[in-house]
């Protein structure tokens, strides 16, 4: 137990009731006059597009695992928000937390500590492998790798940064800059010394063996030779996701984090693991790295830890905190160690540890996975279904056999499911196109995660171009 916040219960080993999971009829809308052509209207005059298409439902209340629009429809989440919401929408105890702290203990001057900020820090470093020993918080997760990357580099000395192509870790300057997307457009010179080894593709890798399987060690000996041939000598740390949720939901091949990590030891470098949508038991482990018995020299989280609220964790071994202390580094900024969303990480992690929600979220993973692998056994434009725990991704083609994608074919899928009643992304970006990502609340329920299989089976059931086989 995490000191001066007292726990409301100890650890069970029962099976999670998910007293979070309201049915659609509990859902309330906070805004019952609201006008979704006027807001669309106003929108589209005031509301600048960052980067994406602005869904045209106006959303206007969120509850467990549903979302309610302004014409009253109620809608199964199955991105848990922006992939963050881990405990579903409106979690009671969430809810309490984010009252309490708002009413009395929100925001301080920055060099200052507060009780819910040292209980984060406690709990989440005693949770983690040991030599993930302090941690620090910030919002975003691109504040967090960015954070990262610069501890790396004042703590080596060192200015090159090794990513790997198909990543997201956010769209600050090193964060952007050690990944390959769209987001890069338009921000050139991006930071110097920034190198990328290969995606860990396993469905389009041309990395194959003779029995035509991934050879993933082969395109990761290669990769790095590409880096050593390409850097000056100045190599400070390798960072990576353990599932590439944006591209596709691609998991590292068994064995590639470890590689990984011998690498970056060989060359003297750091290793940084991104956890923003692997962490706190999403993949069925409290974070992915266990999955792999891999401790990274640093590891940030975000999206999940403050279910939906900004909150992030830069978390790093005794020995790089010292280190970074003698250099004095700094990443000081208006929001960092913020008592109200420390708060509510602290509570979430409570709830995951107490309600025995690692267990089940690789439970209930096990039933999503076969859901889609039955669907993927009746219709031929399901090219691949991967993922672990309750992250998955369904690839969409035109033809198994050639792999040729089949984006506009998902587009009706994915139209057809949210008017059915579940929601699922599609990213439609070239550099991510192709692929659903699926991730609910991971309170979710066998009977809730049924109902969503059964939509999306029947939205490929009623979607032209789906190649059904039978």
């Amino acid at each position: 137990m995490a000191p001066m916040i007292h726990d409301d219960d100890a650890p069970s080993n029962k099976t999670p009731t998910t007293p979070n999971n309201a049915s659609s009829n509990d859902l309330t809308s906070l805004y019952p006059t609201a006008s979704q052509p006027a807001l669309l209207s106003l929108a589209s005059q005031h509301l600048f597009n960052f980067g994406t298409k602005f869904h045209q439902d106006i959303i206007v209340g969120a509850k467990g695992l549903y979302v309610l629009t302004a014409s009253g429809r109620a809608v199964l989440d199955w991105t848990s928000g922006q992939m963050s919401c881990l405990l579903g929408h409106g979690h009671p105890e969430i809810v309490a937390v984010i009252a309490s702290h708002a009413a009395h203990l929100d925001h301080l001057f920055s060099g200052m500590i507060s009780p819910p900020v040292v209980s984060l820090a406690s709990r989440l470093c005693n949770l983690l492998p040991a030599g993930l020993d302090k941690a620090f918080f910030l919002s975003t997760g691109g504040e967090s790798n960015e954070a990262a990357i610069k501890m790396a580099k004042v703590y080596t000395g060192r200015f090159e940064i090794v990513g790997v192509g198909g990543s997201w870790h956010g769209v600050t300057a090193s964060a952007l800059s050690a990944q390959y997307h769209f987001g890069r457009r338009g921000q050139g010179p991006l930071m110097p010394g920034m190198l990328m080894l290969p995606p860990p593709n396993a469905y389009r890798s041309p990395f194959q063996k003779s029995s035509r399987e991934y050879d993933w060690e082969a395109e990761l000996d290669y990769g790095w030779k590409m880096v050593d041939a390409a850097s000056c000598g100045s190599l400070a740390a390798c960072i990576v996701e353990c599932i590439q949720s944006s591209a596709g939901m691609h998991v590292l091949p068994e064995g590639y984090l470890k590689a990984l990590k011998r690498h970056c030891e060989k060359r003297g470098m750091l290793l940084i693991v991104d956890e923003a949508q692997t962490g706190i038991g999403r993949c069925g482990d409290l974070v992915a790295v266990n999955h792999d018995g891999v401790v990274p020299d640093i590891l940030t989280l975000s999206k999940t830890l403050g279910n939906g609220l900004p909150l992030s964790a830069v978390v790093m071994s005794e020995e790089i905190a010292r280190g970074c202390e003698e250099r004095d580094y700094c990443f000081y900024t208006t929001h960092v160690n913020d008592p109200l969303p420390a708060a509510v990480g602290d509570k979430v992690l409570e709830i995951v540890v107490r309600d025995n929600l690692v267990e089940h979220s690789r439970a209930m993973g096990e039933l999503l996975h076969a859901g889609l692998r039955k669907i993927q056994s009746r219709y031929g434009c399901v090219g691949d279904v991967r993922g672990r725990g309750l992250m998955a991704g369904i690839e969409i083609v035109a033809d198994r056999r050639t792999k040729e994608p089949a984006l506009e074919v998902a587009k009706k899928i994915g139209d057809r499911a949210y008017g059915l009643g579940v929601w699922a992304n599609l990213s439609t970006h070239p550099s991510f196109g192709g692929a659903f990502r699926i991730a609910p609340p991971i309170t979710i329920n066998p009977d809730e995660l049924q109902t969503g299989l059964d939509m999306l089976e029947e939205a490929f059931a009623t979607t032209e171009g789906t190649l059904p086989l039978y």
